[in-house]
Order: C-alpha cells, then structure tokens, then sequence
C-alpha cells in the first residue's frame, strides 16, 4: 500500500510540510511526498478533452501528478489560505486530477484527507475561519471524486507579514488586521506546528485512520 502526500506550501519545511509528513509517517506504510512548487502545472481549462482518455491535454507536470495519484492507494492534500481560500498550487493540482474522474472513477473509494495551514486564530470570530475554508475545499473535491474523506489536521501558521520586513510601517499589514493595530512580531511570536497539540494529534489520528482504512479492505 502506497500513501501520497501533496504539499502546495511554497515554503521548504514549513509548518505544513511538517505536518504532512507526521500524517504520513503515521500510517508506518509506503509513502511519497510531492512538493508542488518543484512541478510545472497549470489549472483546468475545462475543455473537457480528457473524457475519453483519462489524460489532460497541456503538456505539464500535471499528468505526472495525476498517475501518481492514480497509481497511490490513499492520497492526503495539503495547503495553505492566502486570502482565506484555499492555494492556487494546490487548488491547481486538485483540478488537474479532473481526468481521472470520467467512465472509470480511478480515485472512487480511496481513503483521502487534508492538511491545511492557516494564520487567522479559529477564536477570531470576526474574521474568515480561513482554515475550515481550506478544508472543505479539498474534502469536496475528494466527495465528488467518491473518496473517503477520513479526517484533516489544521495547523496555524504566520502571515507573510513575519519575514517581508515591512510589517511595523504598512497599512494593509496582516499582522495588525489580525492581532490589532499594537500587534508586533514580538507580542504575537512565531506559530510552529511541534507546539500545536491538537493539529499533531489530528495529524496523527488521519495517518491511523488512513492505514486503517486501507488495512481493512
């Protein structure tokens, strides 16, 4: 049994890669790790050209990406949400598995889940629960995909606001949209996600029920 993971974060070992990677370390099976940002692939063009071979017609990394997906016996997605949605990276690549779906459902009845980062606190009533956003996107996707979506792990992350340098003197800063106008990278601190009990535990809990699932068919 072989378990992919797919990450859409552009930053090398960030928190979502490392959550990830505890996902599929869990499952103690044979796994892959796909860094999107290292492959060429563009979104769907809806032309709808893949219908009676299975097999998008842009010439990119996307067909890779696509029988990898097809050759794994689970698959977990992660991301991250700039402006509360879900990445285009990793929106791209899910739109890209499009091919797989027609006559044959080559994804039906795998086990699948989702990994996403994001930097607004789901305390902030007042603000997009960005990362249940991310979540559904993927799990909706696996849904009509007729997958097995078996569980998430939502991790928080930091607003690019920590390393641009601009963060103390710019109107539109993240930083004080969400942490209020006195905020500084100082009080707020940096989010790992070794400190997030809950998000390791979920993290943890999707790599068992992937083996589980996959285990008992």
């Amino acid at each position: 049994m072989k378990v992919l993971g797919v990450s859409g974060s552009p930053i090398d070992d960030g928190n979502t890669d490392r959550a990830l990677k505890t996902v599929l370390d869990t499952t103690g099976m044979d796994t892959e790790f796909v860094k999107l940002k290292n492959y060429d692939i563009e979104p769907c063009r809806a032309c709808l050209k893949c219908v009676n071979t299975n097999v998008c017609v842009i010439n990119d990394d996307g067909n890779t990406l696509a029988q990898k997906a097809k050759d794994a016996d689970a698959l977990v997605v992660a991301g991250y949400t700039p402006y509360s949605s879900l990445d285009a990276r990793t929106k791209s690549f899910i739109e890209r598995l499009y091919p797989l779906h027609h006559k044959y459902g080559f994804m039906q009845n795998k086990p699948g889940g989702a990994v996403i980062t994001c930097a607004i606190p789901k305390t902030y009533e007042m603000l997009p629960d960005s990362c249940s956003n991310g979540e559904n996107a993927v799990m909706y996707h696996m849904m009509g995909e007729g997958m097995n979506f078996v569980g998430s792990s939502k991790v928080l992350g930091n607003v690019p606001c920590f390393s641009c340098g601009y963060e103390s003197e710019c109107d539109t800063s993240g930083l004080k949209m969400i942490y209020g106008q006195d905020a500084t990278l100082e009080s707020v601190g940096v989010n790992n996600f070794e400190e997030q009990s809950e998000a390791i535990e979920n993290a943890k809990n999707l790599g068992i029920k992937i083996a589980e699932t996959l285990n008992s068919e």
